[in-house]
């Protein structure tokens, strides 16, 4: 019954304002009831205290006993009560008033010793007690009965009682309570439509949500919640688009990453059976076997780089790389980076730039890692500076927490199109997905990327006036003891 967000907000919010007004409603109930209560024992008790005067003043004197009579009947026709009076003197025993007329209900409690019933009840030990239906099983209604002493310089000579017919008054309750219970029906009907209203606009966003996701699931990566709040559904809202652009722009790379992946190994292997073919049939002679046997191994080669990055980079995100910082001197491996690519620099007729500290500069990080690095960097260098006349330059500056190195080369100036991509996967400047001189498979930079990545250090690039530069840091660290 409850399997949903909507009903179950739904059954709470209805249950609690429900159990409100309904808590509500008793409470009102209950404080009117003793509100009717209370004012009739305050009437009862003033009533009583005036009997009291008069049969101390008038009806204990013979004399005046005939007026304090109409005084006291009066008074119990007024609230068509019973009165009670039990004189401690014999002679004049218990004495009980009502109305004639109106009052025939009381005429079975006058034999009633009243006072003997009150003892058996709570209060019987008070000045003034007061006792709820007292006679009801009498006369069949309910009452209220008030007992109070009579008192005098000499001490108590009586007991006076007064019997109250309550059944006006708790008449006029039920039709209280009634009105309290339509009240409270019509709270509950316009509580429940308010509730049905806000809850529907609470959960609305999340199923819209839900919506999205299950479209999403589904293959439909450009569907995207509608934000029109500002509050936490929306935050969360434009926090699921984002999400959404991200997965929509990573399922792009991936198709991207197939498809360049598919291509640039498709070149090398049809180029290698075009030529093994050829061969073959008859169509190349045989004393050009070896030169076109270089050219399929030259594929060979490109194709076996091509399977070590994408390995390499398979491995450094499945985090089978782990990185083991060591310090080292990073000028000293600037230098030995450079040495290994001493025989294609020469060949290509390129000019080396070195600039590095007279003195040692000791940096933590891996060096292995830091090594591919270099080796890279150097590498895009001199693939993309032009021959016989170009220039390479490695240099290394620090600061108090940070080396800094810069690996920089002459050649055509990166668009501003092009430089935010180049650490993409197989992405090339020259635009052209085809094996040249110059180009590279396009992982190299994304290696380098993610290796710098792994460090938590930044590399940036600029390209101005024929001169490209990569920088990169790494965190400077003190010079290793010697054993």
């Amino acid at each position: 019954m409850f399997k949903t967000l909507f009903s179950r907000m739904l059954g709470a919010y209805l249950s609690s304002a429900v159990a409100v007004i309904l808590l509500l409603g008793l409470a009102s109930g209950t404080i009117i009831r003793n509100h009717y209560i209370s004012t009739a024992k305050r009437s009862l008790s003033r009533e009583v205290d005036e009997i009291a005067l008069i049969v101390s003043d008038e009806y204990l004197d013979s004399n005046k006993r005939d007026v304090a009579k109409e005084k006291i009947l009066a008074i119990v026709r007024q609230f068509d009560a019973l009165l009670q009076i039990d004189f401690f003197d014999a002679s004049l025993g218990i004495r009980s008033f009502y109305d004639y007329q109106t009052g025939a209900k009381w005429r079975v409690c006058v034999e009633l010793d009243i006072s003997e019933l009150t003892e058996k009840t709570d209060g019987a030990d008070k000045l003034e007690a007061y006792y709820a239906d007292l006679l009801a099983d009498y006369v069949g209604i309910r009452t209220l009965t008030i007992k109070k002493p009579l008192v005098s310089e000499n001490g108590e000579y009586g007991t006076i009682m007064l019997s109250y017919d309550m059944s006006d008054d708790y008449s006029a309750l039920s039709e209280l309570y009634f009105d309290i219970f339509l009240s409270a029906l019509g709270a509950v009907l316009i509580t429940a439509a308010i509730t049905y209203i806000i809850t529907k606009r609470i959960t609305k966003p999340v199923s819209h949500m839900t919506d999205v996701v299950n479209a999403i699931s589904h293959g439909d990566l450009e569907a995207r919640v509608r934000v029109v709040q500002s509050d936490e559904l929306g935050i969360l809202g434009k926090s699921f688009n984002d999400m959404a652009d991200k997965v929509s722009g990573l399922d792009r790379a991936r198709r991207e990453f197939v498809a360049n992946v598919s291509h640039e190994l498709r070149s090398p292997l049809t180029s290698m059976r075009g030529f093994i073919e050829a061969m073959e049939e008859g169509v190349i002679p045989p004393e050009e076997h070896n030169k076109y046997l270089n050219v399929v191994l030259d594929e060979n080669r490109r194709m076996s780089g091509i399977v070590n990055d994408l390995l390499d980079m398979a491995r450094i995100e499945s985090g089978q790389y782990k990185i083991a910082p060591t310090a080292f001197d990073v000028c000293e491996l600037v230098t030995g980076s450079l040495l290994t690519f001493e025989s294609r620099i020469e060949s290509a007729g390129i000019e080396v730039d070195i600039r590095l500290p007279s003195a040692p500069l000791f940096v933590s990080a891996d060096r292995d890692r830091i090594d591919q690095v270099l080796h890279n960097l150097i590498d895009n260098a001199i693939k993309f500076t032009p021959e016989g006349s170009g220039l390479i330059g490695v240099s290394v500056v620090s600061d108090k927490q940070k080396a800094h190195i810069t690996v920089r080369n002459s050649g055509s100036t990166l668009s501003d199109e092009d430089i935010p991509r180049l650490f993409d996967r197989f992405y090339k400047a020259e635009k052209a997905h085809t094996y040249t001189g110059t180009s590279g498979t396009g992982l190299g930079l994304s290696i380098v990327k993610l290796i710098l990545d792994q460090h938590g250090e930044d590399i940036s690039v600029s390209s101005e006036n024929g001169i490209t530069s990569f920088t990169f840091t790494l965190k400077r660290t003190a010079a290793p003891k010697k054993a």
